[in-house]
This record gives structure tokens, sequence and C-alpha cells, in this order.
């Protein structure tokens, strides 16, 4: 009997263990696969963590073109601008000699006052930069006892800048030939341009320049103060005031001038539409027409579009100084423009001075401040109602030369439109 207990309980004891033992071993097995899950729920918050940090991954990380690319591809796509306006960017690396963005770089957009900009760079390459605006003094006859029997012709060349100082030259001129009395007529000679007072596409009730070859301080009345100052030194005139063309065999008297440098500092810096206009029709004059026409103007600049291989119908060149609503143009023209100036040292020299530097003078003095932009940005701005524009250049800190293009039309107030320009410049010019 104690043999059947001892071994009852030995099988027992057997049992317990193993079952013990199987108890354990599930136990471990799980606790392993808890582990494991463990492990995979790790790996996958790894992962995520990797996900979200390469979706999160900053732009610096890719090569520098496709660095900015990224960044601008980020300003544009987040802009409130884009679902309410029109907007065409294009940015040209200079240095490398390629395309760095573009963005609608071939919708038609109104300029505004980059303009100013086709206009400059056309009229520096067909001029040269050693053009200069040209109003003279000239008379016919003889003169005899203190008389000049004979006229005296002022020939309007369309000089913005033609000031009392210019005029006073005039009088002292007449007087230097010992003359108190004039008999004959002061001839306004006009006919270097049109009669076309204002631009095409102007509006009315803007403060538009009025587009006369015979200006001084502005105004449209040069004659009056001509007759004004004479009569205040004493000469008599013997005769009318009148319109006509100065005769070929007339002795030059005076000739006052102003350099091409002089009109394109205020016509760029102040984006100054008399300035552009009087340039505008330089170009025009230099057709070889008299009088010239805007259309001539138009012509020279298309021709310049055709040599940048481009096609002129493409765009309206409408004036000179970008206030017509009839001006449609492209960033990609714009960009375009601004290579051919950097690489023609002839017309770059002249234009890269006159334009507007960020945070320090012009119409970006209050623009664009920032360490990356200031005195770094050079560019034309462009502001009508509805229109905001920005177009010139810039350096990078890798020291590439950068030419860029930025146009929006629709926008109702500029302050979105101009903190877009200063964005792009800022994203183009930081490290």
């Amino acid at each position: 009997m104690k043999t059947i207990i001892t071994i009852f309980l030995a099988f027992i004891a057997n049992f317990t263990l193993q079952a013990q033992s199987l108890d354990d071993g599930m136990d471990a097995t799980v606790q392993a696969d808890s582990v494991s899950q463990a492990t995979v729920q790790a790996d996958s918050v790894s992962q995520a963590t990797v996900q979200a940090d390469f979706v999160s991954l900053p732009s610096d990380s890719l090569p520098w073109p496709d660095n900015v690319k990224a960044r601008l591809e980020n300003i544009i796509s987040s802009s409130p601008l884009l679902s309410t306006s029109n907007i065409g960017v294009m940015v040209y690396d200079l240095t490398a000699d390629s395309t760095i963005f573009r963005y609608n770089e071939r919708k038609t957009l109104r300029p505004a006052s980059t303009m100013k900009l086709i206009t400059a760079i056309t009229a520096i390459d067909r001029l040269g930069g050693s053009y200069q605006f040209r109003t003279s003094l000239r008379y016919t006859g003889s003169i005899t006892d203190n008389v000049l029997t004979g006229d005296v012709y002022c020939v309007g060349g369309f000089d913005p800048r033609f000031n009392s100082d210019d005029l006073k030259a005039f009088v002292e001129g007449i007087r230097s030939l010992g003359v108190d009395t004039i008999r004959g007529c002061l001839v306004a000679d006009k006919m270097m341009k049109n009669n076309d007072r204002l631009g095409w596409g102007w509006c009315w009730d803007d403060d538009n320049p009025v587009l006369s070859p015979l200006l001084i301080s502005r105004k449209d009345n040069f004659m009056e103060k001509f007759v004004s100052e004479l009569v205040d030194a004493g000469i008599v005139i013997q005769g009318n005031v009148i319109e006509g063309d100065t005769p070929s065999d007339a002795y030059e008297l005076v000739d006052r001038t102003h350099s091409i440098d002089q009109i394109l500092m205020r016509m760029m810096k102040d984006s100054d539409n008399l300035y552009a206009e009087a340039l505008f029709y330089q170009l025009a004059a230099s057709s070889g027409n008299r009088p010239c026409t805007a259309q001539n103007a138009r012509n020279l600049i298309k021709r310049l579009v055709r040599k940048l291989g481009l096609n002129p119908s493409d765009y309206v060149f409408a004036d000179g100084s970008g206030l017509s609503l009839y001006n449609y143009v492209t960033a990609e023209l714009e960009v375009e423009m601004l290579k051919y100036a950097y690489r023609n040292s002839n017309v770059y020299l002249h234009l890269y001075p006159s334009l507007p530097i960020a945070g320090s003078d012009g119409t970006l003095k209050r623009r664009m401040r920032n360490a990356f932009t200031a005195d770094n940005v050079r560019a034309k701005t462009g502001t009508l109602s509805g229109v905001q524009s920005l177009a010139g250049y810039c350096s990078t800190p890798n020291n590439h030369t950068l030419c860029f293009a930025i146009i929006n039309n629709g926008s109702l107030k500029d302050s979105p439109a101009r903190a877009l320009q200063n964005e792009i410049c800022t994203e183009l010019c930081r490290p």
C-alpha cells in the first residue's frame, strides 16, 4: 500500500512540474511577444518620427538651386493672392546661366512702372551711354545797332530737366550778342514729336505729365517764361510768339544739355513718369522721323524683343512709363531684358546705378530692410490700381547674381502684393 501511495505522489509531483513548465513557457512566449510587439510599436513610433522629420525637413538640405526653388514654391502656393489675383514670377541665375524658378512667367500682365525697365534698356542700347538731352536757342537774320532783325528759335528736345537756370542761359546768350531789341518772332520749335499730349491708354483724371518737347520745370509754359525773362532783362520784342520749324541755316546760340544718366537716375529711383516718357520719345526720335511718334519708339522696342528671341506680337507696349492700362508684358520678357542688360556692359553700367536700392533709396527706401536684402536688392517697382510689380537684380550668399521679375494683377490692396515681393526677395538672398 505504501508503494502505491508513493508512486501516486510521484506522479502528481511530475504532472505539476510539467504544468508549471508549460505555464512558464507560455508566459515567456507571451512576454516575448509583448516585447516583440513593444519593439514593433517602438519601431513604428520611430518610423513615424522619421516620416515626420522627413516631411518637416527644411529645404536647406537640398542643393542650392533646388533649395531656392522649393522655398519659392512654398511661398507662392501658400499665398492668399493666388486665389484672388494673377501672379507671374521668374528668377534667373545670371552666374550659372540657368532658370531657377518660373511661375506663370508667360502670362501677359500689366507691368505698371516696371515698364520703365524696358524703356530704359532699349533706349540705352539704342542711344548709348553718352547720349545728351538737348534744348537749343538759335536765330536767323542780322544784328545791327543792338537790333536783331530776324527770328529767335527755341528748339525743344524734350528735356525734362530744363529749368529756370537753363532759361536764364538763353537770355544771357542773346545779351552776349549786345542785342536789346528783337525785331522778329519768337518761335517755339516743337517739331521733335507729334502733338499728342497724353499717352495711349492714360486715364484722363490721373496726374499725367504733359508730353511736350518744350518744357520748363516740368510745365508747358516755356515761351511765356522766356518772354518774361527777356523783358526783365530789358530786351524789347517787336514780334509775335509762334510755333514753327527751325531753318537749317539758323545760327546756334546756346545749347543746354543733360546726360542720359541724369535722366535715368530720377526716372528709375523716383519712378518719374515724365522722365520716362522723355526717354521714350528720345528713342522715338532716333528713328529719324520728325515729328516722331510713340509708334516709332514701340517699333524699336519690338526690334529688341525680336533680338531676344521672343515674339513682339505677344506683348503690347503702349507708353514708356507704364502709366497706360494698355501695356501688357510678361515676367519672362522682363527677365530677358534684364539678362540682356547684364550681358551688355554698355547698358548695365548705366542701368544698374539707377535702380532703387532696398532699404536705402528711391521707391525701395522703406522696404526690405532686413540683413539679407538691404543694400542688396536693386529693382524697379511698379504700382497702379490693382497692379504691383518688382523687377531687378540681387546677389546670393554663394556669390551668384540673379535677376527676377514679379508681376501681380488684381490685388485690391498694395500691401499683400508688396509683402509677397519682399518675401520672395528675402528667400533669394538668405543663406
